[in-house]
Order: C-alpha cells, then sequence, then structure tokens
C-alpha cells in the first residue's frame, strides 16, 4: 500500500517497505563494475588481434593513454580512491564497528563518541553509514524484506481500498479525535500495514513532543525514525537533525514568527486579488490598519 502526503504525490509508505536509495545506488556500481569489465576484456582481445593502441581507440572510443594503460593490467585496474579525513565517519569505522558490536547504535550517542576522537563531520553524514548497516543486519536475518510488496488494504465494512490520502490523514490524527468509522480504517491499516504501525507510532510519539513542549526526548525520536529505513521519515529525521538547535527553540520557546508569516500571506492575497483593477492608495488602505495614522 501507499500512502501519500496530502496532494503533492509524495509517497509515505511504498509498495516494498521503502526500497531506499541506497540499494539502487549499490546495483548502479555494481552494473558499473560489470560495464568496466566488459570493456577490459573487449580491449584485451582487440590486443590479442594484433592491433595498435590507436586503432583500438578508434573503435572504443577511448583515448589512446588510457588504452595503454589498461592494457598493463590483468584484470581491472580499481580506481584511486582519496585518502580519508576525519570529516569522514569511515575515518573512524573501527572504533565505530567495535562500538557497534559492544551494543552502542543510536546514532546521536556514537556522533559524541568520535567528536571527543577527532571527529570534524557532520551527524548526517554518519547516520547514512549506520543505516547502511542497519539494512545489511535486516536483509541478512531476512532476506524476503526487501521483496515483500504490500497488498492494497481494505476496509473491512464496505471492502473498498482504504486511499493513500486518507491513510495519510488518518497516520497523524490521535486516537480519540478519531470517529468510528475512522477508528475502523485505522485498525486495517494497523492490521494489514506494519510499516503504517510504524509510522503512527512516530508521529504519535512526535506529536507528544511538540504539545509537550520538552525537546529532550527529540534525540532518541530522531534515532529510532532513521533506524526505521522509511524513506521519508529518514529525510524527515535527517532534515530536523540538520537544525536542531532552531527545532529545540521552537519546542521550548513561546516564541514564533506565525504573526508574520500570517500578515505576509495577507498582503499577498491582497496584492493577488487587486492586480490590475486598483493602484496603491486602495492597497495601502486595505492592507494597513484601520486606526493607522502615519
Amino acid at each position: 500500500m501507499n500512502l501519500h502526503g496530502r496532494a503533492t504525490g509524495r509517497a509515505l509508505l511504498s509498495d516494498a517497505d521503502n526500497i531506499t536509495a541506497a540499494g539502487s545506488l549499490l546495483k548502479s556500481r555494481l552494473a558499473h563494475r560489470t560495464s568496466r569489465e566488459e570493456i577490459f576484456t573487449t580491449i584485451h582481445a582487440l590486443r590479442n588481434q594484433g592491433l595498435s593502441c590507436s586503432e583500438i581507440g578508434r573503435r572504443t572510443g577511448f583515448p589512446r593513454r588510457s588504452i595503454a594503460k589498461w592494457l598493463q593490467f590483468e584484470t581491472p585496474p580499481d580506481r584511486r580512491r582519496a585518502a580519508l579525513k576525519p570529516t569522514s565517519p569511515w575515518y573512524f569505522e573501527p572504533f565505530l564497528s567495535k562500538s557497534w558490536k559492544d551494543g552502542i547504535r543510536t546514532g546521536s550517542a556514537l556522533f559524541r563518541l568520535i567528536r571527543e576522537r577527532g571527529y570534524e563531520g557532520s551527524q548526517t553524514h554518519l547516520q547514512r553509514l549506520l543505516a547502511g548497516w542497519r539494512r545489511a543486519e535486516k536483509q541478512a536475518s531476512d532476506p524476503k524484506v526487501a521483496h515483500e510488496i504490500l497488498k492494497p488494504v481494505r476496509d473491512p465494512e464496505t471492502g473498498h481500498a482504504i486511499s493513500p490520502v486518507i491513510a495519510a490523514a488518518l497516520c497523524i490524527k490521535p486516537r480519540g479525535k478519531l470517529t468510528p468509522d475512522q477508528a475502523r480504517k485505522v485498525d486495517a491499516l494497523k492490521t494489514g500495514s506494519p510499516a503504517f504501525v510504524t509510522m503512527r507510532s512516530l508521529a504519535m510519539r512526535f506529536n507528544g513532543i511538540l504539545r509537550g513542549r520538552e525537546a529532550d526526548p527529540l534525540p532518541a525520536w530522531i534515532d529510532n525514525a532513521i533506524e526505521t529505513d522509511l524513506a521519508p521519515l529518514v529525510r524527515f529525521a535527517r532534515t530536523l537533525n540538520r537544525d536542531f538547535d532552531a527545532v529545540k527553540n521552537a519546542i521550548e520557546t513561546p516564541w514564533s514568527n506565525g504573526q508574520a508569516e500570517g500578515q505576509i500571506n495577507r498582503l499577498k492575497t491582497l496584492k493577488r486579488a487587486m492586480y490590475g483593477r486598483a493602484g496603491p492608495e486602495l492597497l495601502r488602505v486595505r492592507m494597513l490598519p484601520f486606526r493607522h495614522t502615519n
């Protein structure tokens, strides 16, 4: 089942529980590797026919120097990789691997540990590394997870498939505000979609953090959201993590830019409604307060 956010059509739950972009990236790299091997074999076969490097270059379209270099190897040469620096979490891979095996698996805890050891990068880069480890463990424990296709969830009373828009709205609506019909649909979605259960649980927790005006549980929520491997949740959690200080202030302080944003929206609405019909004097009258004397 797919869940889409509002009218944008952006999927909240994908058919295969959000097979992430890392899987596609790995496939593309393997395909590129296979292509390099085929080119390498072709070059050596042409060389065995007695052709020169220039002639091989004309037939294959590759530079003569590249062909001459490849002919010096018996297997396709690996690309040179830049030396790891403290800005990369892979620089601390041995320490991270040991901590991971010791049971320290939250991104925030590992981030603090490697920062003490000189890590200069961001927590987002670290989370990407950890996400790959989590996916590898999940696929090793259950190889069928990546290929599971979820069927549409149907309303048990009407038999109709629950639309993505309705499912997305129900995902963020508290149980106490659900009508009997909506509660029935939520129960059906929980039964038919494990991903919906995870997403709704995290949505309710996030709602509690916002309404409780306490930002202390937020780091744990971000780590749990990233561990789900649900692409939209992972994106949202990483965005929160990048602007963590701003999000924390928004949760804990009473200040808001809502008034300024509301006035901007009001002004734009007035301009669009009056475009081509009136001048700045009427716009001034409609825009400024009634008793404005300036």
